[in-house]
């Protein structure tokens, strides 16, 4: 159902998803973060820290353009779509529609464990610009028999969370009784009898009972080197918080990081991911990509994380409410508001691509 109110930016789509009147427990869900929701407001607040320093007359403005690519695939413009969960509860669409809208925009989609989409019915739109967010089950085999159908079905990359031993609590989900609706279950975990997430009031969401009875709390590094054995697809650890866990990745040959705070869902209190990320980038020093998630909202906050040391940033919360506002047209609506709000910034502040695009340019605000 498309609202009449016309957007002008993501954050009108998130007004957009409270007036087509999305069901309050499915609002909260999306829109909420963990505990105080210090970190969630924070991951926002930061890229006001950080002012552009344009350059002026450097010419060839005209040409400029926001191509890229992230391991080897090439991308329009450096905006993926982050693996964020349970896409019908925004749209009956889900994440069908979801993809349809990153390959339109030429632009990669991270599939979430937690879909209410299979995997097969995403691979069968297209072979290209998809990879898969990971979390390792308790049963090992289990997690053995979907990375083993992920690579047959063309998958690019796997994204495992490192984040979420257990699940952050999110006060508004418990408020709520925290459900999927009758009919609707997480479909990744096919046999799983938890994967319908039954809710209801108490101590614990339906999505926490599922995570403490079926993903494994006690992963280690080691972990990784196991994944590795039973798969020849690229690894991205998604959580990265410091350096220190940044080294450790590179010791344990990861394709690439994911500086993320899980947009505010776990810990609360960590810092913003903005404020973390030169650090862990001076650590990586090129030799594998860095991407950032996290209060990713204007075209100017893609360009502070660039210039910060982000190869990429991915999208969470603006993809959902794009969906909610008008499914796949929506979905790609969010994604052209960025990437126009990106070029434009690169005109003006005198950069030509996103190459060119460096901490000459961020100046922290006094």
């Amino acid at each position: 159902m498309k609202s009449k109110f016309l957007p002008l930016n993501v954050r009108d789509l998130r007004r957009c998803s409270r007036i087509i009147k999305l069901s309050r427990s499915a609002y909260d869900y999306c829109a909420s973060g963990s505990r105080d929701q210090f970190t969630l407001k924070q991951n926002l607040k930061a890229y006001q820290n950080y002012n552009i320093i344009p350059r002026a007359l450097v010419g060839g403005l005209s040409s400029a353009n926001t191509r890229t690519a992230i391991l080897g695939e090439s991308v329009d413009f450096p905006v993926l779509i982050a693996p964020t969960s349970m896409h019908k509860l925004m749209h009956q669409d889900g994440e069908v529609a979801t993809y349809k809208a990153a390959l339109k925009m030429n632009t990669i989609y991270c599939m979430s464990s937690l879909a209410t989409t299979t995997a097969e019915d995403i691979a069968k739109h297209s072979d290209r610009l998809r990879w898969f967010q990971l979390y390792i089950a308790k049963d090992r085999e289990r997690t053995k028999r979907l990375v083993f159908k992920l690579t047959q079905l063309g998958f690019k990359a796997l994204v495992l969370t490192i984040d979420t031993p257990i699940l952050g609590v999110r006060e508004k989900d418990i408020i709520n009784g925290f459900s999927l609706p009758n009919g609707m279950r997480l479909e990744n975990f096919e046999d799983d009898p938890n994967a319908a997430v039954s809710g209801e009031h108490g101590i614990m969401s339906g999505l926490n009972r599922f995570f403490h009875t079926s993903v494994d709390m006690d992963l280690k590094w080691s972990d990784i080197n196991w994944l590795k054995s039973i798969t020849n697809l690229p690894i991205i650890l998604k959580g990265v918080m410091c350096a220190d866990d940044a080294q450790l990745a590179l010791d344990h040959n990861v394709a690439g990081i994911i500086v993320s705070n899980h947009g505010g869902r776990q810990l609360d209190t960590v810092p913003a991911t903005i404020d973390v990320l030169p650090e862990i980038a001076n650590a990586v020093c090129g030799r594998i990509p860095v991407l950032l998630d996290g209060g990713i909202r204007r075209g100017t906050d893609i360009f502070k994380a660039l210039a910060l040391g982000a190869n990429a940033v991915l999208i969470g919360r603006p993809i959902l409410w794009g969906l909610a506002y008008n499914g796949e047209s929506g979905v790609e609506l969010a994604l052209n508001f960025l990437k126009t709000e990106l070029l434009e910034t690169m005109i003006l502040s005198g950069t030509r691509s996103i190459d060119e695009i460096q901490a000459k340019h961020i100046r922290r605000a006094i």
